[in-house]
């Protein structure tokens, strides 16, 4: 089974940005503890700040892997050419959110992801991407 996960802007700072909403753990230490736990699994990851090479990368990825799990960011909120990308694909994508974002600022509660996913966790921190994992096992 090959899974992509995909994140958004300002991932990359995990760890050391807003501890108090994303947690102190970086996303890479929490990818190789997930990688150990389930080693049958392929677990591919990217991460970029750029809109474009999301889009580039789901549709590089959206037609051989079994399961995205899709954590746009801000993105999420702000982009069509994204939404429109995981309708182009084949692979399903499960869009993940490490806050709870229906707590936070009111344009958070608009996504152009969700609607085209099979399904949608949030708020509960990285261990969102272990059940969105779960999901497609």
């Amino acid at each position: 089974m090959k899974i992509a996960i995909i994140n958004g802007p300002n991932l990359n700072l995990l760890g050391i940005r807003e501890p108090g909403i994303y947690g102190r753990q970086t996303f890479e230490d929490f990818l190789k503890g997930l990688r150990e736990k389930y080693p049958a699994v392929q677990i591919d990851y990217f991460q970029s700040n750029v809109e474009g090479e999301l889009v580039n990368e789901l549709q590089r990825v959206g037609f051989s892997y079994d399961g995205i799990l899709l954590n746009a960011a801000a993105y999420t909120h702000t982009s069509v050419a994204i939404g429109d990308a995981v309708s182009a694909i084949k692979t399903p994508v499960i869009e993940i959110h490490i806050s709870n974002i229906s707590a936070r600022e009111e344009y958070r509660l608009r996504s152009f992801v969700g609607a085209k996913s099979v399904g949608s966790i949030t708020g509960l921190g990285l261990k969102g991407y272990e059940l969105g994992l779960l999901y497609f096992l």
